[in-house]
């Protein structure tokens, strides 16, 4: 196995892990393809995750796609499998996502990406993408949607949810994903969308007691306009209702997800050390 590796510290993580390092980034396209080049299979997890404004979002929208198209040139015609992440947000307003739906491509970050991946199937590239829940838990993780709203938590003295709180956020554990990534590179066919979903709706509200329970602060509503001085750039996600079902995925693959809940790994306190 080889991993992509930006700095010295992810390079000795990699090999501490036993994995072979491959340095490089998102950006370096030469490095992207000779990677490609050499493997048996790809799976695109990374993405740069700068919200720091609209045109830094457009930039990375543009450099994950670039990169995809990079690393399909270099399997286009082998056979080997190319499986990119993508996102469920958006998918389907007002009722559970489904692996059918395709959404709009200007309304997700990865939509595009994902889009041009399962488009070059009759050109020879065999594309799949995993749509992540938007919050991939478990120990380990340090930057997602959780260590966030733990550290606005903790710096308001609060924990709040938006509304009513009965807006609901699908959730998989990271090892659960781990295991659907060699499954997809394995099995997955040509074209296919998978749901990386372990539940399919965990209350926002939930998610906000667990939080105010472990840091002992207490758990309020607030509005949206309040949400966005609480959570920040985060106030969209904190409201939004991203439920997603991921059955045909299961049924395809054989997928089963067996690790802790969401609101398991935030009872285990490990988002709180």
């Amino acid at each position: 196995m080889v991993g992509l590796a930006r700095s010295d510290a992810s390079a000795a993580r990699l090999t501490d892990l036993g994995v072979d390092v491959h340095r490089g980034s998102l950006e370096d396209l030469d490095a992207l393809r000779s990677g490609a080049d050499q493997a048996d299979g790809v799976a695109h997890l990374g993405y740069v995750h700068d919200f720091s404004s609209a045109e830094a979002f457009a930039r990375s929208a543009d450099t994950d796609l670039a990169a995809v198209r990079v690393m399909a040139e270099a399997v286009t015609g082998t056979d080997k499998p190319l499986v990119v992440a993508a996102g469920i947000g958006t998918l389907s307003p007002g009722r559970p996502a489904l692996e059918t739906d395709v959404g709009d491509p200007d309304a997700e970050a990865r939509r595009r990406t994902e889009l041009h991946l399962v488009g070059l199937a009759d050109q020879g590239v065999h594309g799949a993408s995993v749509r992540l829940a938007p919050t991939v838990h478990g120990e380990g993780d340090v930057s997602g949607f959780v260590p966030r709203f733990v550290a606005a938590a903790r710096e308001a003295g609060r924990s709040a949810y938006v509304g009513d709180g009965d807006n609901r956020w699908c959730a998989v554990h990271r090892v659960d994903v781990a295991t659907l990534l060699r499954l997809a590179l394995e099995q997955a066919p040509v074209g296919a969308r998978l749901h990386g979903v372990a539940e399919e709706g965990v209350s926002f509200r939930d998610v906000a007691e667990a939080i105010g329970r472990h840091l002992d602060v207490p758990v309020q509503s607030v509005t949206p306009e309040e949400a966005q001085e609480h959570f920040g750039f985060l106030a969209g996600f904190a409201g939004a209702d991203i439920p997603a079902s991921s059955a045909a995925t299961r049924e395809l693959l054989g997928w089963e997800p067996v690790q802790p809940t969401l609101l398991e790994d935030l009872d285990a306190g490990f988002y709180f050390s």
